[in-house]
C-alpha cells in the first residue's frame, strides 16, 4: 500500500525504519506527547505494526517528503485493543511542522480509512497541551468526544465519523 498526496508518499513502516523511528522521537519537542524510543523498543514497536498490516490490512505509515525521500516522521491508523478502535495518529519532526505535512498525511490516512475499512468512526488520542495536533484533528472533523486514559497518561479522545 503506498498513498501519494501532492507533497508526501506514505508507505508502510517496517522494522527497516526504526532508526528513523528513533531519530524521530528523540527530539523532546516530539517525544513529550509520544515517549521516547530506544531501538529496540523501536523495533518491538515496528514488528507490531507489520503485523498490523499483515493482520488487519492497515496500520501506521512512514511520511516521505516526495520530491526527495526524506523521512518526516509517521502517520497512519492503529488499532486499539483495549478500546476496540481505531485510530488516526500523527509525528513528525520539529522541522516539519508549520507547513501542513500533518494534515495532508492525516487527511489522505482519513480518506483511505473512509474507503477501505467497515468502521463507524475514527479516533485521534491527544495528549493535554498538543495544541498543533488538536488543530490538525479538528481540521480534518474530528471533535473532542472523551477522556482517557492511554499508557497511563491522561488523552482527550477526538472523534470522527465516517
Amino acid at each position: 500500500m503506498r498513498i501519494v498526496t501532492p507533497r508526501l508518499t506514505l508507505r508502510p513502516l517496517t522494522v527497516e525504519d526504526a532508526t528513523a523511528l528513533v531519530d524521530l522521537h528523540a527530539d523532546e519537542r516530539v517525544s513529550r506527547y509520544t515517549g521516547a524510543y530506544s531501538h529496540e523498543r523501536a523495533l518491538v514497536r515496528l514488528a507490531a505494526v507489520e503485523e498490523q498490516w499483515r493482520d488487519r490490512g492497515y496500520g501506521l505509515c512512514a511520511v516521505e517528503l516526495k520530491a526527495t525521500g526524506e523521512f518526516l516522521g509517521r502517520c497512519g491508523l492503529n488499532y486499539w485493543e483495549q478500546f476496540d478502535e481505531v485510530e488516526a495518529g500523527w509525528a513528525l519532526r520539529a522541522a516539519a511542522w508549520g507547513h501542513g505535512y500533518a494534515t495532508e498525511a492525516a487527511r489522505a490516512c482519513v480518506e483511505w480509512a473512509a474507503a477501505a475499512l467497515d468502521v463507524p468512526y475514527l479516533t485521534a488520542m491527544i495528549h493535554p497541551g498538543n495544541t498543533a495536533s488538536a488543530r490538525v484533528a479538528e481540521r480534518l472533523g474530528f471533535a473532542p468526544h472523551r477522556e482517557d486514559v492511554l499508557f497511563g497518561a491522561p488523552v482527550t479522545v477526538y472523534v470522527r465519523p465516517l
